[in-house]
């Protein structure tokens, strides 16, 4: 969730330092996107997993901290809750068989995993929200010890001036307040990057922006909050509230969110990070000695660390990306739309839909978002993270069209032209993309699965149904077979 952060009180003047400083870091990044060079020759992709922990009952798990120990490594590390942890893949090359080797990895990390974090009487589970959460687990003593997290929450709630509602209606209403933001605890989450060229950037990002909902509809793991079942992917609204430091009058007002689908196509990288500067006030204006323009005209790669912190305090579905490797700088996209889980064959699956297909859209020569406004994306997005599987989408040239059709009629050819284009092979492509199509020719995801599952238990108490479903899930989880199959 970002680096690591003191604990530590800001001032007024530390907040009007960081400001100029974060705007000086923003024009050296202008001048480094006109004159340096970015590193593009070999271009990485990347998956990053948030997980849950659960006792032997499918519980919450209050014990990051005991199962990182017990992991013992630093691929695995801690989230904001005490029951999330998080597992970042080491990145690359989808050519000569990048897909396969995520599968390889990512199943020999969580098995391992498994195994000493069960030492500790904890088991992991990938979901989109843990659904046997109960209130007592969304206050501020389950933060974990990380102090970030807690001056992070601290400097939310300040801002907004008030605590947090949650309000989302779905099949279900629910209806809370909270004082802290371990709500977004609640949201566990696959991420996958995508580096791209300064020139390339706007075109991936606009890409990953319009098929956003298209990814949602298929790859839905989030019913359940707090025993309510609301949307398919109840990620979406429960990270929008939980992280909002507006007041209802400044919503009022037209003050952007800092969970944020944006409000415009872009054409350059440049844009995101210009509009994160000029419409979000700092929540955490922690200042670097280094000066960007000092370290850029001597030669070298200036870290822009005040860029950098504040974007990460600024939510975007898809999130520009300025990093360093090798003392190269380099952008990615990092598409944060899709739930965690159910399998890591699924996880794979939903990579190689999201890279193959940002690919072919980003690379064709009639862009898709000049055929399409940015609302009706947006309005996908929402659509299909309320109604999953059964959603209906517009797409141009088709009007309104059921999200499974449209994947498999037109989007499931691009995607595997796309995976062509980054060096996979056919046979595995297909391995991975036929998955989706079953979902979307059966009509299910992992949402619908988990809902007609507690469904059948009716008879039973809410939690007691869901945990008896959040077991077979982790069994079916660790067996690995895709959950259209299940």
């Amino acid at each position: 969730m970002g680096d690591d952060v003191a604990p530590q009180e800001f001032t007024p003047a530390d907040r009007t330092r960081y400001r100029d400083k974060v705007r000086r870091c923003l024009d050296v990044f202008e001048r480094m996107l006109r004159e340096s060079a970015f590193d593009t020759d070999d271009p990485w992709t990347g998956i990053e997993v948030e997980l849950n922990l659960v006792d032997g009952a499918g519980d919450p798990a209050l014990r990051n901290a005991e199962v990182l120990a017990a992991i013992e490594d630093s691929d695995f590390q801690t989230e904001l809750g005490q029951f999330n942890i998080e597992l970042n893949l080491p990145p690359g090359p989808l050519a000569r068989g990048g897909l396969e080797l995520y599968e390889t990895q990512l199943r020999a990390s969580l098995n391992n995993a498994e195994k000493r974090a069960a030492a500790v009487d904890a088991h992991l589970v990938m979901i989109g929200i843990l659904p046997t959460l109960a209130p007592e687990h969304l206050e501020a003593d389950v933060i974990s010890a990380n102090p970030r997290y807690r001056l992070l929450s601290e400097q939310i709630l300040r801002a907004r001036g008030e605590d947090i509602l949650i309000d989302i209606q779905g099949v279900e209403r629910l209806r809370t307040t909270v004082d802290t933001i371990m709500p977004e605890a609640a949201c566990t989450s696959t991420q996958f990057h995508v580096q791209v060229s300064p020139e390339r950037f706007a075109s991936y990002w606009n890409a990953s922006q319009a098929i956003a909902g298209v990814q949602i509809a298929v790859a839905a793991n989030a019913p359940y909050l707090l025993g309510k079942q609301l949307w398919a992917e109840t990620r979406i609204p429960l990270f929008e509230q939980a992280t909002d430091t507006r007041a209802e009058e400044l919503k009022v007002q037209g003050v952007r969110p800092r969970v944020w689908f944006g409000e415009r196509w872009i054409t350059s990288v440049f844009d995101l990070f210009e509009e994160n500067v000029r419409y979000f006030p700092a929540l955490l204006p922690v200042i670097d000695e280094e000066d960007p323009l000092t370290v850029l005209e001597a030669g070298g790669t200036p870290n822009l660390s005040e860029l950098r912190l504040h974007n990460g305090t600024i939510y975007r579905w898809n999130r520009p990306v300025y990093d360093i490797t090798g003392g190269l700088p380099h952008l990615r996209v990092e598409n944060r739309i899709l739930a965690a889980g159910p399998t890591v064959v699924d996880t794979v699956a939903n990579a190689a839909f999201y890279f193959g297909l940002v690919r072919a859209i980003a690379e064709n020569d009639r862009p898709l978002w000049s055929q399409m406004s940015f609302s009706a994306a947006e309005e996908n997005f929402h659509a299909a993270a309320r109604d999953g599987i059964n959603a209906e989408i517009y797409w141009p040239g088709l009007g309104r069209v059921r999200a499974t059709e449209l994947v498999v009629r037109r989007l499931l050819p691009l995607a595997r032209e796309g995976l062509a284009l980054w060096g996979v092979e056919e046979a595995e492509a297909n391995r991975y993309l036929d998955i989706i199509e079953q979902r979307c020719l059966n009509g299910t995801n992992a949402a619908d699965w988990f809902v007609r599952q507690v469904n059948e238990r009716s008879d039973a108490d809410r939690y007691d149904a869901l945990r008896a479903v959040l077991a077979d899930y982790r069994a079916r989880m660790h067996d690995n077979q895709p959950v259209h199959t299940w």
